[in-house]
């Protein structure tokens, strides 16, 4: 897709979708045994073998085996919701791939899905945004993850869950994505609004080097995802408190895009989980975001 054919001041507004929803342990619990019902473990980790050098991606599904919700099962997003054929990690699957994991996780028609991370929520809000890319709006996000799941006391198991696969139908929702060519329009003066996820280090270009070059695409607001979910809990912050941070995304022009990236598109998806949940479902996802941006030579980078 070139700039000329969809840039992002063209494009029509995700308008009429659904907020995004938590759910809290208690109300999950609750809901536990119901058929129409998939909880779903989407842990991964990244790994750093050295100091300052590059992640490594290491599934969830070892620990998910040794205590997970009971009924819970596991989805893989790095090796079974990635597309297997792109030069960077997370990429987004095509619609038959990710049709394929969900409906052998039993995910279907008349499901509703209840996403959760062992720890960090980026795991379970990138599953939520998948999910809504892909034209699925019953999904909801556990508060506070397995952490919160624990400190309510609440049973864990470790038993192997069989599910029956369900038909999942896939239907692509493009004006959610940003590609290079959309993000490179906007540098060109269309206009947008593009809200980094990173880490405030990372965002002015220090830190460990997870990228082949440091910093943020010009012209990016700084909206850290971390700031956006309590740190040991991994709850949410008070809804008040997100809106007040928020308050000048909120307020902005719904004609002006906004288009939220991170280092691989998933901690940009907890910002916008969050923005969906006050009220702007329209933001658009850089999916490739700083792995597929500086890896280009040709595209600036800014630092500080």
């Amino acid at each position: 897709m070139s700039p000329k054919e969809n840039p992002p001041g063209a494009r029509l507004p995700a308008a009429g979708l659904p907020g995004a929803r938590l759910v809290d342990p208690a109300s999950l619990n609750e809901e536990l045994g119901d058929p129409q019902l998939r909880v779903i473990d989407a842990t991964a980790f990244l790994r750093r073998e050295v100091v300052d050098g590059p992640y490594s991606v290491e599934s969830g599904r070892e620990s998910y085996e040794q205590a997970h919700i009971p009924s819970a099962v596991f989805a893989d997003i790095p090796a079974k919701m990635s597309d297997p054929d792109s030069p960077y990690r997370f990429t987004l699957p095509s619609p038959e791939l990710f049709a394929s994991a969900m409906g052998e996780l039993g995910v279907g028609e008349h499901t509703r899905v209840v996403a959760y991370a062992q720890e960090s929520p980026m795991w379970a809000s990138r599953l939520w945004w998948l999910l809504r890319y892909f034209g699925f709006d019953e999904v909801r996000v556990l508060d506070g993850g397995l952490t919160s799941w624990c400190e309510a006391g609440l049973a864990l198991s470790s038993a192997t869950v069989a599910v029956a696969s369900e038909r999942f139908v896939a239907r692509p929702r493009p004006e959610l994505l940003a590609t290079k060519n959309d993000v490179i329009a906007v540098l060109g003066g269309e206009p947008a609004c593009l809200v980094n996820a990173l880490t405030p280090a990372a965002f002015a270009g220090l830190g460990p080097g997870a990228y082949s070059r440091p910093g943020r695409i010009p012209g990016s607001l700084s909206v850290p995802a971390q700031g956006l979910v309590d740190p040991v809990t991994w709850r949410f912050c008070p809804r008040d408190e997100l809106a007040l941070s928020l308050a000048g995304l909120l307020a902005a022009d719904p004609a002006t895009p906004l288009i939220a990236y991170c280092g691989g598109g998933i901690s940009a998806t907890v910002d916008i989980f969050v923005l969906a949940m006050l009220g702007r479902g329209d933001v658009l996802l850089y999916d490739g975001s700083l792995t597929e941006w500086s890896a280009d030579p040709a595209l600036p980078l800014e630092l500080g």
